[in-house]
């Protein structure tokens, strides 16, 4: 009699997305924070006005652009590189839930992880 073996049964699956979110939170801080203290040493005596509201610049705006300036040394460039790793942390885990759950050929649950990273998706490249 042979049983079969399924690649992720549910508390595995937990704890893998645990992992990820957990990884993905401390990686983004790092980032953030590397990219605060280069930013710092850069402007070292500069004063903030919060009087205004200055938004980023274009060059910040696009992932293309943007790893072209965490190439360059950026620092501003690497903060706003951390807060993206930050927002994709979530749609990976997303990502994983679809994989996991199409390894365990639950069709159910994969049509509903694919709706929410659509949504997910929509949101973020329409900004709603």
């Amino acid at each position: 009699m042979t049983e079969e073996r399924r690649p992720f049964d549910d508390q595995r699956m937990d704890a893998i997305m645990g992992r990820l979110l957990q990884s993905g939170v401390l990686l983004a801080s790092a980032v953030v924070l590397v990219g605060g203290l280069l930013y710092l040493k850069a402007h070292p005596h500069t004063s903030v006005n919060y009087r205004t509201f200055v938004s980023e610049p274009a060059e910040l705006r696009h992932p293309g652009a943007l790893l072209r300036e965490v190439a360059a040394g950026n620092a501003a460039a690497l903060i706003q590189f951390g807060v993206l790793l930050l927002v994709a942390t979530p749609i990976a885990r997303v990502v994983f839930a679809v994989i996991a759950f199409a390894m365990e050929r639950d069709r159910l649950y994969v049509a509903i992880s694919l709706f929410v990273l659509a949504v997910l998706m929509f949101g973020l490249l329409h900004g709603v």
